[in-house]
């Protein structure tokens, strides 16, 4: 085998395989960010969830006050 071809195999295949290595990489970072994304998707659906029960309890907490609140004023 000649020494030129010798160098240029011992150069391309490293380089080769660092290239196939870069793009499955990328490809698996893809994949994580694109699972991490729904998980925070769910995680602001979950809290917006919460958000709306506090909400809820809050104006009914209030309407409770305000009966009260309205019945001492009358008596």
């Amino acid at each position: 085998m000649d020494a030129s071809l010798q160098v240029a195999i011992s150069i391309s295949v490293p380089t080769l395989a660092e290239l196939v290595g870069i793009l499955i990489n990328n490809s698996r970072l893809s994949d994580l960010r694109s699972h991490m994304d729904s998980g925070f998707a769910n995680m602001d659906r979950r809290f917006d969830d919460m958000k709306e029960t506090w909400r809820a309890e809050l104006q009914r907490v209030e309407g409770v006050l305000d009966a009260r609140l309205r019945h001492l004023e009358d008596n």
